[in-house]
């Protein structure tokens, strides 16, 4: 994959952990520009810290004026153009069942995983068309491909990012913008750990039996790491790539139902 990126304009959402901070530096070692953008401040001044190279912006992306910022500062740093767009910014949302969830949890999952894609990527669409064409990557879920009991907030968010891909594809494809979606699988780190300690509090049962049961719902009886989503957003975003769009590409060692 060495510079199969290389001089590619990119913009990674939440790109200061996680996720988007593996995807953030796959693009950098593969030699794209990087510019990541997070809401938190400890996580950004680590990679200001480590990756002086990059640009690293504050950005609530369910913030209208945050996201118009942002984009003010990527537009400048980029000279008007973008090659690539990672809309990987979204929350766990609440866990429990329907009738237990407040409003304001549902309001604040939708607001961030599913408009704050819309508020980028209206920005982001210009840029793109005025570099002659790019890529596009939503990270969705394997959430977004079966239903999720006692995550329905979540749930409902990552399949509106399959219906925005799908739909952006059409759109876009005629001005050379590929749009895909990565759906991550049961994904090893700290955020994984959270979500798995939350469902087995609703479920009444241990943390241990909780991960059993995620892990025995995926066919290769293993977790998937961050940097196996970012090898695959770095194949989407390449030459290798070059004609696939409109795709829903799961990365997750098939997971075959989730509860």
């Amino acid at each position: 994959m060495t510079a199969v990126l290389s001089g590619r304009r990119t913009l990674v959402t939440a790109g200061a952990s996680g996720i988007g901070l593996a995807i953030a530096s796959a693009f950098d070692a593969a030699g794209a520009e990087v510019v990541v953008c997070d809401v938190d401040e400890a996580a950004l001044a680590r990679v200001r810290a480590l990756r002086p190279a990059w640009g690293v912006l504050a950005c609530d992306v369910s913030s209208r004026a945050q996201v118009d910022a942002l984009f003010a500062a990527v537009s400048e740093r980029y000279g008007g153009a973008l090659d690539v767009l990672v809309n990987n910014a979204g929350i766990a949302g609440p866990t429990g069942a329907i009738e237990t969830l407040a409003p304001e949890d549902w309001d604040r999952t939708v607001a961030v995983n599913l408009t704050g894609v819309f508020l980028v990527t209206r920005r982001a669409v210009p840029l793109l068309k005025a570099a002659q064409g790019g890529a596009i990557i939503n990270i969705s879920s394997a959430a977004g491909k079966f239903g999720f009991p006692m995550r329905t907030p979540y749930s409902a968010t990552k399949f509106g990012v399959i219906g925005m891909t799908e739909t952006l594809a059409m759109e876009l494809g005629p001005d050379r913008i590929r749009v895909n979606a990565i759906l991550p699988g049961v994904v090893a780190g700290e955020r994984q750990d959270r979500v798995l300690a939350a469902k087995a509090l609703a479920n009444g049962i241990e943390l241990d039996e909780q991960r059993r049961r995620a892990v025995a719902r995926v066919s290769m009886r293993s977790m998937v790491e961050a940097e196996d989503i970012a090898q695959a957003a770095v194949f989407l975003a390449s030459p290798a790539g070059r004609f696939v769009s409109g795709e829903r590409l799961s990365v997750g060692g098939n997971v075959e139902s989730l509860s």
